[in-house]
């Protein structure tokens, strides 16, 4: 109970502190993200802001020019400045000597006719640009039109007849704000952000005086940064929901909670189900009649022990009863069950704990020696398989034997299959020598037990009067086991591995693809309607890649190992005309 408690407790801390850490690492994210947007917005739009004060500076330039290739005069001025005004400009302003004397348009601007130099306001500033050669600006300050303005004013040096530089005067513009930038920050607060324009209050200050911004007050902004004259400019900007992505927050909060609950949940299910799943498992790799594993149970441990122990040395013991049929038909399937309960207890008593024992099923058995060889269980199979055993009939015991092989790992195999098969060749060749035996495997048992059981016979099938081969009789699964040298000379082939290769060991792959169907459809009609398998034309390819007609007849036999087999022999189909043409035309 404690387990369960604690376990679902431990997984929904766990799953909290996850949650945390991806909502951290999320919410840092976007941040990052949010701001790598911001910035490259701030630097775009405040290119453009800067440009576009440019513009209105090089106004000031332009006057300049005249005023340096008309000696000091500008003749026409209300016609010039008419021609460089813009929608953003306030007034376009000429002041010699520091005192403004011209102005475009002058309805209006009349109060503007100052002397700079002198002006309380104005005086600090315009001494600064006239002795410092630089082009300031100034504001933003109300203008009596409405609005707000930044007065630009461009110091302009004349020389005198004597090449001498001197101080002519100033050329000045006056921008209206936010006008001169009202396409830039239309665009930001379109995509949604919050922005701030400001400049230093003057060229020898630090200080920060606000140009232009939207209605919200920014936290922890990006800027950009530019620099007119000698005045420091900064354009800041932040989107107007803040940084973080507070939906997206939300949303992945509630999905990993819920799955940190739903993880809790199906934890404690766990938790109350594997008690039960152990039990299933017990089962399900048990033989419910004599108590040690079944074979998919002993397959499974034989196949992680030989894997986790690969240079350890194993043997692996096969053994049946012998004539168990008889034992079931003389004296029932209760007893024959006995007899196998019997068996089973025998070696669960004669063989060490930790031995692998299962049931393959029917009365087979199976063993699993680890760290043993041949040498060292050669004697005590030996006393296992002679030892008396017994089963109870109507209060007597009837003894019943067995037969056993065995093989060793890695000597003769290199994989539990393989060890088995080995293991079951030897108990084979017991079985043929007349039982109650026991036999260690060595090479070429297992090609004697195939002479045995008709599929190595190359005594025979090499002097058959015909291409021949053997091939499983199943719909499914056509897997060819052998062919005599006539066929593989007839078909082009080098070898058995070659022909195997090659069709990848079905039959099917030995006719030409547009004939299939038909052709096994036929074979299996014939077969339906128990004519046997009758003679069948069809294409044969061969090693090549071409096609052969050919005539084959086959039978279909019960193999006791693979079950129903055909066998085929195959003629010439053309040969066989012309030799029939040839002999009866005579």
């Amino acid at each position: 109970m404690k387990k369960k408690t604690l376990v679902p407790l431990l997984v929904f801390l766990m799953g909290i502190c996850l949650v945390s850490l991806v909502v951290y690492n999320t919410d840092t994210h976007e941040k990052e993200q949010s701001r790598t947007t911001a910035q490259l917005n701030a630097t775009t739009y405040g290119e453009r802001i800067e440009n576009e004060i440019i513009n209105g500076i090089e106004i000031t330039d332009v006057l300049k020019q005249l005023l340096i290739s008309g000696t000091g005069e500008i003749n026409q001025f209300d016609t010039i400045a008419k021609n460089i005004m813009s929608d953003s400009v306030e007034s376009v302003q000429l002041a010699p000597a520091g005192i403004v004397t011209d102005i475009y348009p002058a309805d209006g601007n009349e109060a503007g006719k100052i002397d700079l130099i002198h002006d309380k306001e104005r005086g600090e500033i315009s001494i600064y640009a006239r002795d410092h050669h630089t082009i300031v600006t100034q504001g933003p300050f109300e203008l009596k039109q409405g609005g707000y303005g930044i007065a630009v004013r461009n110091p302009i040096y004349l020389k005198d007849e004597n090449g001498q530089e001197y101080f002519w005067g100033f050329t000045i513009v006056i921008l209206r704000v936010p006008d001169i930038f009202s396409d830039a920050t239309s665009a930001l607060s379109k995509f949604g952000y919050e922005y701030s324009l400001s400049k230093t209050d003057n060229p020898w200050s630090d200080n920060y005086k606000v140009v232009y911004q939207s209605d919200r007050q920014l936290t922890n902004p990006v800027s950009y940064d530019f620099t007119i004259g000698t005045e420091n400019w900064k354009f800041e900007v932040m989107p107007e929901n803040g940084w973080g992505n507070n939906t997206l927050i939300a949303v992945i909060s509630v999905f990993f909670i819920a799955i940190t609950m739903l993880l809790v949940t199906l934890t404690r299910m766990w938790l109350v189900s594997k008690e039960n799943k152990n039990k299933f498992q017990i089962l399900a790799h048990t033989d419910s009649l004599t108590g040690i594993y079944n074979r998919y149970g002993f397959d499974e441990l034989a196949e992680k022990m030989i894997n986790k122990n690969p240079k350890a040395k194993f043997v692996a013991v096969l053994l049946d009863i012998d004539d168990f049929k008889f034992i079931n038909d003389i004296y029932g399937h209760v007893y024959g069950d006995k007899a196998l309960r019997s068996l089973a207890d025998s070696m669960k008593a004669f063989f060490p704990s930790d031995a692998l024992l299962g049931r393959n099923g029917g009365d087979e058995f199976c063993i699993l020696l680890k760290n043993y060889s041949y040498e060292d269980v050669k004697e005590k199979l030996q006393q296992f398989t002679m030892a008396p055993k017994t089963f109870s009939y109507k209060g007597k015991e009837y003894p019943f034997y067995i037969s056993l092989g065995y093989s060793e790992y890695p000597t003769f195999a290199s994989n539990r299959s393989q060890l088995m098969r080995c293991a079951d060749a030897a108990l084979y060749e017991i079985k043929l020598h007349g039982k109650n035996g026991c036999m260690a495997y060595r090479e070429g048992l297992e090609l004697r037990v195939r002479k045995q059981l008709g599929f190595a016979f190359r005594d025979i099938s090499e002097h058959l009067p015909g291409a021949f081969i053997i091939y499983r009789a199943d719909k499914e699964d056509d897997e060819l086991f052998y062919a005599n040298q006539e066929f593989l000379h007839m078909a082009g082939y080098k070898d058995m591995d070659e022909l195997f290769r090659l069709t990848k060991k079905s039959f099917s792959n030995l006719i030409r693809e547009d004939e299939k169907k038909k052709i096994e459809a036929s074979i299996w009609k014939q077969i339906d309607n128990g004519n046997g398998n009758d003679y069948i034309h069809f294409h044969l390819r061969r090693a090549d890649g071409s096609y052969l007609s050919v005539l084959d007849h086959g039978r279909i036999v019960e193999s006791q190992q693979y079950g129903k087999v055909f066998y085929v022999l195959f003629m010439d189909w053309e040969d066989m005309k012309s030799h029939y043409s040839e002999k009866f035309s005579g």
